[in-house]
């Protein structure tokens, strides 16, 4: 409660009387309220700090690597190269600090211009048309793509200035919705829990779209903006020296979040960007390449898998993902993947989930305890961390796609990486 607030309690609960004249109750208002700005003034001052503190962080080793044609532009909180060609960013560099744990900053919504961008950032026009109507309201025209954030807002919560700096133009690209709102999303959630699970630690990052010559633009817009195809998110947490990348087609969001996983090295080869030219030869050979998600996870999702790739597969079967496509399909057919958790009901009756374990199963094969004599193994056990196509009909039990194999013929063990 602010402090002017629970003065006007208090004289409330006392009674005017008690302290005589009007005229004091109003300069004990008076007080409250330079009390009060004197309190906002050093909440600022805080943040302002912490953000001098992250910026002078981010700049001391997690910037890519500057061509002499480029320009860096830093605010407070992100630091980014633009480019002109594309009116966008080549990249933003963000941190994610600890302090989102207790944040509790709402989303601002302000977008605007880009001041630093000294050729101009794109704008409002670039995303949609306003026009004003009679009685005063506005008719919006839009062109089919969200104002996708590289740094997201939510990152910021613990900041009111760092966040609102995540709505300048300079920091979006547009965004299919599906891929704004869904893998985008996923992606970004997933960095953040990483720093909710280890409440001590910042994770620096670098977000940006791939751009290349012959990106389409958008023609609709006031300065031609280019629609991107990939957009890429690297990350690193330097306190443990352990770096993740995502690459990702707006075109492609089906698949979980493991499937866009890889090395930084490898977003490096895409995009022609040295992430971290700061990093020593033993560091950039620890940092950027790996690409194992589950350095990042906690709990039952650390054992979680990327589907099998359609294109790896053996003739005529599919992968965990393609599955739901052949719901109430009359045939049999194979469905691979990783059996990555199991479990045994009390009424005997044994759940397989391949790739994505429970409660996140994306497949589940089921194995009626009538018909767990027909094993000459324990399914449960024997099959935790294989690579298995199993054969049946495709099932949809409560959204998710399920096979019940009879017996152990139906489930046929690949060789394994």
């Amino acid at each position: 409660m602010k402090i002017i607030n629970i003065i006007f309690v208090l004289f409330m609960f006392v009674g005017f009387g008690a302290f005589g004249q009007n005229d004091k109750l109003e300069l004990l208002i008076e007080q409250s309220e330079q009390l009060q700005l004197k309190q906002d003034s050093l909440k600022t001052e805080i943040e302002l700090l912490k953000l001098a503190g992250f910026k002078s962080s981010l700049l001391e080793k997690g910037i890519p690597e500057i061509a002499d044609e480029e320009v860096l532009v830093c605010h407070k909180a992100i630091c980014l190269v633009y480019s002109e060609e594309h009116e966008m960013a080549k990249w933003v560099a963000h941190i994610i600090s600890h302090d989102i744990v207790n944040g509790n900053v709402s989303r601002t919504n302000d977008f605007r211009v880009d001041s630093l961008i000294s050729t101009g950032s794109s704008e409002e026009a670039d995303y949609f048309l306003k026009t004003k109507r009679e009685d005063g309201s506005y008719e919006y025209d839009g062109f089919g793509y969200d104002r996708g954030h590289l740094a997201p807002s939510a990152d910021f919560r613990w900041s009111e200035i760092a966040l609102s700096e995540s709505y300048y133009y300079s920091n979006m690209t547009p965004q299919l919705p599906e891929f704004n709102r869904e893998i985008w999303a996923n992606i970004e959630g997933f960095l953040r829990a990483h720093i909710y699970n280890n409440p001590d630690k910042d994770i620096f990052v670098v977000t940006g779209p791939v751009l290349t010559d012959d990106l389409p633009k958008q023609k609709r817009s006031k300065n031609k903006v280019s629609i991107p195809e990939y957009h890429f998110k690297v990350a690193v947490d330097f306190s443990e020296n352990k770096g993740i990348a995502f690459l990702i087609s707006q075109e492609h969001t089906d698949y979980p979040l493991e499937s866009y996983v890889v090395s930084i090295d490898s977003v490096e080869a895409f995009t022609g960007i040295n992430f971290y030219p700061n990093l020593t030869e033993e560091e950039e050979k620890s940092i950027e390449s790996a690409s194992n998600i589950s350095d990042w996870r906690t709990g039952l999702e650390k054992n979680d898998v990327a589907p099998m790739d359609p294109e790896e597969l053996p003739r005529n079967c599919y992968n965990t993902i393609q599955a739901k496509q052949f719901y109430d399909y009359p045939k049999e057919v194979k469905i691979c993947g990783t059996v990555v958790s199991s479990h045994k009901s009390s009424k005997g009756h044994i759940f397989l989930n391949l790739d994505k374990g429970f409660p996140n199963q994306i497949f589940t094969a089921t194995i009626w305890k009538s018909n767990v004599i027909n094993f000459s193994y324990e399914p449960e056990v024997f099959l935790i961390n294989k690579r298995v196509c199993i054969k049946g009909k495709v099932k949809d039990y409560l959204g998710t796609p399920s096979i019940y194999p009879e017996n152990e013929k139906k489930i046929e063990i690949l060789e394994q990486e």
